[in-house]
């Protein structure tokens, strides 16, 4: 008697996508080979670490799907459900942490194609796959400000709500969990094939969760009434005369929209606006145009100059895009330089005993962004290896800095609520596998920095 092998993850998609093919009609399913490539990874490529571990093509899915209405995605869960093949949801694959790598092959759901927008008279409601530029503008129209975005403005919602936390506007609001996101519709993977509503607190369990207990099929965010917004540009000849101004702008009587500022090893690739010095410490704000005037002062009172006061809005997005993780891509982009890793930071001690941090890792070049709560750096160090890289977290944390590292893909943030969320939502586990491990604790990835 023989006895036939098990369908392969590869075999039982294959026929899944025949069947997804006949319910979404022609053009939503591919397995073009070089688009699945494409949409296998992310920008992970950031993380020495991760480019080892998960370099694109090492891990690939098996189809894309690109469904073309909401309603379209709890039907593609439940008979993916059906066969048994894994779902990892995409947007526009701007993350750092490789968590929309497929590990185990199967659908990326590809998701971009739903990116409706509409402005309420405080909220958005927009699909998962409208970018934020498109938000933001649409929103500015109907003088209405996005209470915050990532530093790339280029990423959908569903992505950021899925796998960012902070960025322009977190001085004031906080990160995507403390109150951003007033609603989410979800689609489960449970075999309902029936998306649910989850408003305020509920939200917790979707967000920063990398789509391990259900794919956001819509999001509602809230918004501000719309403000005049500048870019400051500003040099210093040392840190401590930076770091004056920098932690002074939250005594501002309106909060900046951001505060980025750089040691001057990272300045002289920063694609910015105007000529940076590439030996002073440069100071980058979006500050609200009341404000403008007293930041000039305070510039100069800390020995500072005042390199220029952009007032076109559009130059707030060009130095919005050279915070948070971006100079460390600059960084590596620029021939000669070596290779590096960074580790993201928080604590008062980036202000007041940066040799702290070098003591730990030599040549480090530190990247300040501002919380409402304090400081948070980008320490970027020269990378040897991950040992060394690991190695050096507990002593940071013991020089009082809380510590996050984006070299892993693992769930870091509300474990516990995740697991108990995707028994409901996720019963055998199929969505975006390999990102949620409820068991083993890792000192050296914890996501509470700069949160309230």
């Amino acid at each position: 008697m023989t006895i036939s092998a098990t369908p392969s993850v590869a075999e039982r998609s294959h026929r899944l996508a025949e069947l997804l093919t006949f319910e979404l009609g022609e053009g939503a399913v591919s397995t073009e080979p070089e688009l699945i490539r494409k949409v296998s990874s992310d920008w992970s490529r950031m993380s020495p670490i991760l480019q080892e571990k998960v370099p694109a093509g090492r891990y690939l899915a098996d189809l894309v799907v690109r469904p073309n209405a909401p309603e379209e995605v709890p039907v593609v869960l439940a008979l993916a459900l059906e066969a048994r093949v894994p779902v990892t949801p995409r947007g526009a694959g701007t993350g750092n942490y490789g968590q929309l790598t497929p590990f185990e092959g199967g659908v990326t759901l590809d998701l971009r194609g739903l990116d409706t927008i509409t402005v309420e008279e405080q909220t958005i409601t927009a699909g998962p796959g409208a970018k934020l530029t498109a938000m933001d503008a649409a929103g500015r129209a109907a003088g209405r400000d996005i209470w915050m975005f990532p530093s790339t403005k280029g990423s959908t919602i569903g992505g950021f709500i899925g796998g960012g936390s902070a960025g322009t506007g977190t001085t004031l609001r906080g990160t995507t969990t403390d109150g951003f996101v007033e609603s989410l519709t979800i689609a489960p993977m449970d075999g309902s094939a029936r998306a649910f509503t989850v408003h305020g607190e509920d939200t917790q369990p979707y967000i920063h969760t990398y789509g391990v207990t259900g794919v956001i099929t819509s999001a509602t965010v809230r918004t501000d009434p719309a403000r005049d917004w500048v870019a400051i540009y500003a040099a210093f000849d040392g840190y401590a005369d930076l770091v004056d101004v920098h932690r002074s702008l939250l005594d501002l009587p309106v909060l900046p929209r951001l505060a980025s500022a750089d040691e001057p090893a990272l300045v002289p690739t920063l694609p910015a606006s105007v000529p940076l010095d590439p030996e002073r410490y440069s100071l980058r704000v979006i500050a609200e145009a009341s404000t403008v005037a007293e930041i000039e002062r305070r510039i100069r009172a800390a020995g500072g100059s005042v390199v220029a006061v952009l007032e076109d809005y559009a130059e707030t997005d060009k130095l919005s895009s050279m915070s948070y993780n971006h100079p460390i891509y600059f960084w590596q982009q620029a021939e000669g330089n070596p290779p590096c890793f960074h580790l993201e930071t928080g604590g008062t001690v980036l202000w007041d005993d940066p040799d702290a941090i070098r003591a730990v890792y030599p040549n480090t070049r530190l990247h300040l962004e501002l919380m409402g709560t304090g400081p948070l750096a980008m320490v970027v160090g020269d990378y040897v290896d991950e040992a060394q890289v690991l190695a050096g977290i507990p002593a940071l944390e013991a020089a009082g800095l809380g510590v996050h590292s984006p070299h892993q893909w693992y769930v870091d943030r509300n474990v516990a609520l995740a697991v108990e969320t995707a028994r409901r939502t996720d019963p055998r586990g199929l969505l975006n596998p390999g990102k949620l491990d409820p068991g083993l604790a890792r000192p050296d990835t914890r996501s509470t920095i700069g949160t309230h």
